[in-house]
């Protein structure tokens, strides 16, 4: 780690020198799991109705599950799964070759995916044979029963944990009151689990660490002013995706508009600023207004006029570009809400012979007769600050300067008195003197420089604490007398850091920092009652817009464009709104503690005006999201909303292979396998069969007429074809290539399906698996590893005594934050090696 400081001048090294060797944390193991019925079709065989006839004779027996001895069991693996899993066939990279019920823990790995595969019903699979009766759910009730009366819970452990970019944002957004872009510093976070807050992927560079050192620098400016901010040009772009319509009024700016960009800046002082309008396209509009405002209030109106100031063609612009420019406009430094839009000159239908549809930029422009494109905001340039008269007291400068002495006497006791207060909310802990007087050098330094003052002192000091290990770092000290191999309690600091980032997606609030000063977080009524507050607050929303938008990949939807000449009504506007819809209906679980199995088969959305016309729900109007009851059951819980529709699409088709591989993955937690080397990718089926387009579904079956290829498609295929009814862009359709849509399918535990509703219906019978791959996830978010095979039990626990509530949010989320695997961690053993660093 010194290493890394070397190279960041005497900042870091100051900031990061009391850096110490710390080691971290791991996960939990329960008990006995919930049991389900299962209903396996398949015929009886002598062996295992011999099995189950002499079991039964014996059910007192202390050992097994459901009357059938463990020996009996293991004849059951050998006789129907040994011949695929052998160690020559070795199906599923799995062998099973010597397997003994009896030596399920010995045999961790394999006993886990076998549960995980029996409780979904997909093994043996479809077209083998299968015992009658429940002597597979019998087989996985003692699978379970023995792993999880094993022993004590491993917690598990995990290395040092760092602010990720989401993190970052809405820690400085609570700490100095200003909104940032952590994506302008900070680069990509790396997945692991589905989460980018998986502590063994954040490796740490010399690269990331001047990114953090960097951030600290522009982060403390924008927080405090620059009155000595030199004038430089800085750039918003919209996307070429996004429509600005004739009709189309963007949020956030004034009504009587349209189009138009809406984004924040912030200005470093009060000063003047001047705006340049990059004007795009338009081939029917040549006299245009353009109105400007800051934080709602009109600042200038421009006047626009086709080739006032024309600029050479591009491929994003084929018409051309003008540039619209301002007089140089006084406007107060801090952070400010920013809306260029065009004034609206038109009222009702759209006469266009060519594109009478909402069309985004991407889909070019013609420029062709009949074509009446509408001009375009590409991007904005602000240019300041000049002429500086002086900062204003912005938020975030009245949340940093709660003392402001005029004497010179009082500035350094008034400057400790802030760095005192901001690093405790910081660094998540009661700080040290050494801590305080490792920053105050910071702020004595800058002052002691030439012509610098009160306020450069305090911004220094600022910078110092956000580049400091303790505030990008999350820590967790091991204990001095602590033995490796042993299990500790966090601390109680540690516990309330750890239970912020989960629920909230930040730094603790003053209020547990108290609680944890004074020792109280650990009590187990107030640890509760935090919890819950904690769930009602709307920081939660957290959970909804990084939780829930991770474990449900809602960021892939920006990466399908629907082809626009196929659906010229999909553009940026509805993609978001898609996104939004999800993230409001999984906020609007958690806010009324609704059972988890609510997003599968929910009959109700969350929508605005544009999303609910796109979907045919009639009687939306206006921008604001509402909760609204679907029309009809061809929509149900999360598989109606456009969010995973689209994103599971190609962009001029659908695609139900990754519907149905997104299910099995997401969902299901039973991802089929990586398909076998040298197979043609669906994509290189012929579409079309002696110069006649084919279907979706013969395509599909043409691919998996090679046996190879039927083995996965068979789990597959059916799902995604359930779904089928539902276009690229999510709306309900009923046929394709002008031919009428065959949806048919049959689930791998044999029920037929050919609709959402019905794949619903076959998924929600199983809830178990559905429960237990949901609390996986948020464990693995909660916690911040991936979960291991030691890590099962613990979730089986948790799902079993959230059956008792019908799976509500909160018992769930009870579950995870008492469990061992988050209160607690194993100490691992530190090599010689570690020391040095």
């Amino acid at each position: 780690m010194k290493g890394y400081l070397a190279l960041s001048g005497v900042l870091a090294t100051t900031a990061f020198t009391s850096l110490t060797p710390i080691v971290t944390a791991t996960p939990v193991t329960p008990v006995a799991a919930r049991t389900a019925r299962v209903t396996p079709p398949v015929v009886a065989t002598p062996v295992v109705a011999k099995h189950i006839v002499t079991t039964r004779l014996a059910r007192r027996a202390p050992t097994g599950a459901r009357g059938i001895s463990n020996s009996a069991l293991t004849g059951v693996v050998k006789s129907y799964c040994g011949s695929c899993h052998s160690a020559t066939q070795k199906r599923g990279n799995l062998s099973l070759a010597g397997y003994s019920v009896d030596s399920a823990v010995a045999s961790l790995d394999v006993t886990e995916k076998m549960i995980r595969k029996l409780r979904a019903q997909m093994m043996p699979p479809p077209g083998s044979r299968r015992p009658t009766g429940d002597t597979l759910l019998a087989l996985v009730e003692a699978l379970e029963g023995i792993v999880d009366a094993s022993g004590a819970p491993n917690p598990g452990s995990r290395t040092f944990s760092r602010l990720n970019r989401p993190e970052y944002e809405r820690a400085i957004k609570d700490l100095l009151k200003i909104q940032v872009t952590a994506g302008d510093f900070l680069p990509l976070d790396t997945k692991s689990a589905n989460f980018d807050n998986i502590a063994d992927v954040q490796a740490m560079s010399p690269t990331l660490l001047e990114a953090y050192l960097n951030a600290a620098s522009a982060v403390s400016r924008m927080a405090v002013g620059d009155k000595r901010a030199v004038p430089a040009p800085i750039t918003f772009k919209s996307s070429l995706f996004e429509s600005q319509h004739p009709w189309d009024h963007i949020d956030g700016t004034p009504y009587g508009t349209r189009g138009g960009m809406v984004f924040l800046h912030t200005f470093p002082a009060d000063a003047e600023y001047t705006f340049r309008l990059n004007v795009a396209g338009g081939t029917g509009m040549n006299h245009e207004d353009l109105v400007l405002s800051i934080d709602g209030n009109v600042v200038s109106q421009l006047k626009y006029e086709k080739g006032m100031d024309r600029h050479t063609l591009s491929a994003d612009y084929p018409n051309g570009f003008d540039f619209v420019r301002s007089e140089p406009l006084k406007i107060k430094g801090g952070q400010h809400t920013v809306a260029v839009a065009f004034v609206r000159r038109t009222e009702g239908p759209y006469e266009d012979l060519i594109k009478p549809h909402d069309w985004s930029r991407a889909s070019g422009a013609t420029a062709a007769a009949g074509t009446t494109e509408p001009s375009a905001l590409a991007d904005i340039t602000i240019n300041g600050p000049m002429n500086i008269t002086g900062l204003s007291n912005s938020p975030s400068r009245q949340a940093i300067f709660t003392c402001h002495p005029t004497a010179k006497a009082a500035q350094r006791a008034c400057a400790q008195q802030i760095v005192t207060r901001l690093a405790t909310s910081a660094y998540r802990r009661e700080v040290t003197p050494r801590d305080v007087s490792s920053l105050m050098g910071f702020y004595d330094r800058a002052v002691a420089q030439p012509g610098n003052d009160f306020e450069d002192g305090v911004r220094t000091a600022i910078q110092a604490t956000l580049a400091s290990p303790y505030f990008v770092f999350r820590f967790e000290k091991t204990p001095a007398n602590a033995v490796p191999g042993s299990d500790v309690r966090l601390t109680d600091y540690e516990l309330a850091t750890r239970l912020s980032f989960f629920l909230w997606g930040t730094i603790p609030d003053a209020r547990l920092l108290s609680l944890a000063r004074q020792k109280q977080l650990q009590v187990p009524a107030t640890f509760s009652a935090e919890v819950r507050r904690m769930l009602a607050d709307e920081r939660a929303n957290a959970l909804s817009t990084r939780f829930a938008a991770q474990w449900l990949r809602l960021q892939d939807i920006e990466k399908v464009h629907p082809d626009a000449f196929l659906f010229p009504d999909y553009d940026l506007q509805l993609a978001t709104s898609m996104q939004t819809e999800t993230e409001l209906f999984f906020e609007d679980l958690i806010r009324r503690d609704a059972s988890v199995m609510d997003l599968f088969s929910a009959d109700y959305t969350f929508v605005n005006e544009r999303l609910a016309k796109h979907y045919g729900i009639p009687d939306v109007a206006g921008n604001t999201f509402r909760k609204v009851s679907y029309p009809d059951a061809s929509r149900r819980g999360i598989f109606g909303q456009g969010s995973m529709l689209v994103q599971t699409s190609l962009g001029n088709r659908t695609s139900p292979v990754l519907r149905g591989k997104w299910v099995m993955e997401v969902l299901m937690g039973a991802p089929p396998p990586a398909p076998p080397p040298n197979i043609p990718d669906l994509e290189q089926t012929a579409g079309s069969v002696d110069g006649k387009a084919i279907s979706t579904r013969q395509r599909m079956e043409m691919h998996r007429s090679n046996p190879t290829c039927k083995s996965c498609h068979q789990f597959i295929d059916p799902i995604g074809l359930a779904l089928d009814n539902f276009d690229v862009t999510g709306r309900v359709r009923y046929r394709e290539n002008g031919a009428t849509l065959d949806t048919r399918g049959q689930m791998y535990d044999g029920r037929q399906v050919t609709s959402a509703a019905d794949l619903i219906a076959s998924l929600t019978s199983r809830p178990i698996p559905l429960m237990r791959n949901f609390t996986e996830n948020l464990m693995a978010y909660a916690v911040g590893r991936r979960m291991e095979d030691y890590d099962q039990s613990t979730i089986r626990t948790i799902v079993r005594d959230a059956a008792k509530t019908n799976y509500k949010f909160s018992s769930l989320v009870m579950g995870v934050v008492n469990s061992k695997a988050f209160r607690t961690k194993r100490i691992e053993s530190v090599s010689a090696d570690d020391t040095q660093h």
